[in-house]
């Protein structure tokens, strides 16, 4: 829907993900903003909205309240179902954008991140 890339999402002064920005969006009453220029001609705004709102569906906190396919199916192609509002979603990775001032203390940088990620490399001996 967008047509950028996940990690390409600035606001003031923090980096989000994808899902971050849709998420700052939607609560602002701006998804329309989240639109790639070229869909313009394609689809109705009506259309990229309820894709949207599907999709912040499918990506909720809680797995449990999250749509199965089948449900998901129905919501694109069913426009008289009407949509329960997404809750805040659980793949939001938020960093501060950690500035070059050297006045600045390492107890006042900090990188925050709502996911952990570890990588494990298998080597043969």
């Amino acid at each position: 829907m967008s047509g950028r890339r996940n990690s390409s999402f600035y606001i003031a002064d923090r980096v989000l993900n994808i899902v971050g920005y849709a998420w700052e969006l939607w609560k602002e009453g701006r998804g329309l903003e989240i639109m790639d220029p070229t869909l313009k001609d394609s689809c109705t705004e009506d259309q990229l909205l309820r894709c949207f709102h599907v999709g912040l569906l499918c990506v909720e906190e809680n797995a449990a309240d999250r749509p199965c396919m089948s449900d998901v199916v129905s919501m694109l192609t069913t426009e008289t179902i009407s949509l329960p509002l997404p809750t805040r979603p659980a793949f939001i990775a938020i960093r501060n954008v950690i500035v070059s001032d050297i006045s600045i203390s390492r107890r006042e940088l900090q990188i925050i991140s709502v996911n952990g990620l570890s990588n494990t490399t298998v080597a043969g001996r």
